[in-house]
């Protein structure tokens, strides 16, 4: 038996928000890719020994050319 569960559609706002981060990973996308735990990232941030970074309220967004070039 198929459940016909309706996929939500996405908002404008969050289609809009898509297109502005595109090119861009959280500090746990980045860590996933690296193999490295979440908490690494952070501590090489407060060490200053970090990959550029920019940071939006308490998030933590890395340039996906600046990471991998």
């Amino acid at each position: 038996m198929e459940d016909n569960i309706p996929t939500p559609e996405l908002e404008p706002q969050q289609t809009r928000l898509r297109a502005i981060f595109d090119g861009w990973m959280t500090r746990a996308e980045l860590a996933k890719e690296l193999d490295v735990c979440v908490n690494t990232l952070s501590r090489r941030q407060t060490m200053r020994i970090s990959l550029p970074c920019a940071r939006t309220r308490r998030r933590m967004f890395y340039r996906w050319e600046a990471v991998f070039d």
